[in-house]
């Protein structure tokens, strides 16, 4: 089979693609013909050598990727025949090998796909998906919210835009470039800004402003006296920001929160880190600050398995109709393009590798 393989840690043009020996399925395990795999920005770290939120960096040569989908094979010793044949999804955990043709993993941890769903569409749901609804776990959305999401034409910033909206909420998408502000517009969001324009905040706030002075009349008094960006000016404020990016994009839409208003931070996308709030701007502002990742979030989900619970709700959330992900499509031999494009924001929606 083909597949791609890092044999030292560094750039993107360190991914190479080969000829390797099909793997085997041992005990419990089943073997996919893969027809979709995920990139993650997790990816970008281990292959230069940051373990990031895994435990270890992988021996090498490894083949990295956790998120797949695809076509059950074959099966080893101990899982039900009737897997065969059928089209799955799975994040494969910690244990790399998705950048394939074929792939292993535990039969524990396969979904089946419902007819007429997309394998790519799929991938962007085991991972990118299942942390969404994580996320949103840590805000209570309704008609009375205001939405601001970062990185709104992103992975993740697609789905949340999609949630929101079918809650009823006021959004406003951030992103960087014309396309992709189109992107998020045409995505549903009430506001698309280019966070690239340095007169953006201002632009949200005299939206926010038109929003008090009627733009939506069950708006009218409702933040009365504490302002677009909790700062006096009469209008409304924020109340959500789902923040990903981070940096000086983050810390602008932090300071459009209202009193009351929560900042929900789920890492960084640039270099210049997230935005980590002090307790004397808490206090004085009244809001509040979450970040979900890690034990917070498998807690909030609950059960015997967390994870499969995420991950069972964003399929369910795509059933329903309130996720439709948004992928970006490059070929396996090019997983060295899709990394640079991820790491230089050049990307919208989940990147996706097809062999």
């Amino acid at each position: 089979m083909h597949a791609v393989r890092l044999h030292a840690f560094g750039p993107a043009e360190n991914l190479t693609y080969e000829t390797v020996e099909d793997p085997r399925p041992t005990a419990g395990q089943v073997r996919i013909a893969v027809a979709a795999t995920g990139v993650h920005l997790v990816d970008t770290a281990i292959r230069a050598g940051d373990k990031g939120p895994m435990p270890e960096l992988p021996a090498l040569p490894t083949v990295p990727g956790r998120e797949v989908a695809g076509t059950v094979e074959s099966v080893g010793a101990g899982v039900p025949a009737d897997w065969l044949g059928k089209r799955v999804v799975a994040h494969i955990g910690f244990a790399p090998g998705g950048y394939a043709e074929l792939t292993v993993t535990d039969a524990a941890r396969l979904h089946e796909l419902p007819d007429g769903m997309d394998f790519a569409e799929a991938v962007g749901l085991i991972g990118t998906g299942r942390t969404t609804m994580g996320i949103l776990q840590f805000a209570e959305l309704d008609e009375d919210s205001v939405v601001v999401i970062p990185s709104a034409a992103g992975g993740i910033g697609t789905l949340l835009v999609q949630y929101a909206k079918h809650a009823g909420a006021t959004v406003v998408g951030l992103a960087g470039g014309p396309a992709k502000v189109a992107r998020v517009r045409d995505n549903g969001a009430d506001l698309a800004v280019d966070y690239t324009d340095a007169g953006w905040p201002d632009e949200v706030r005299a939206y926010f402003k038109g929003l008090g002075d009627g733009g939506r009349g069950d708006a009218e008094g409702r933040n009365a006296g504490r302002g677009a960006g909790g700062r006096g000016d009469a209008g409304r404020a924020a109340t959500v920001v789902f923040d990903g990016v981070g940096g000086a994009v983050g810390r602008a839409a932090v300071d459009l929160l209202g009193a009351g208003g929560t900042h929900v931070t789920f890492g960084w996308s640039g270099k210049e880190g997230p935005v980590t709030l002090g307790e004397g701007e808490l206090a004085e502002r009244g809001i509040t600050q979450v970040n979900p990742l890690g034990p917070a979030m498998m807690q909030r989900a609950g059960g015997e398995n967390p994870v499969r619970v995420l991950e069972l709700a964003a399929l369910e959330a795509y059933a329903g109709g309130y996720f439709t992900p948004a992928v970006q499509r490059f070929p396996l031999r090019e997983a060295a393009a899709a990394h640079r494009a991820l790491e230089s924001r050049g990307t919208s929606g989940k990147v996706v590798l097809i062999p």
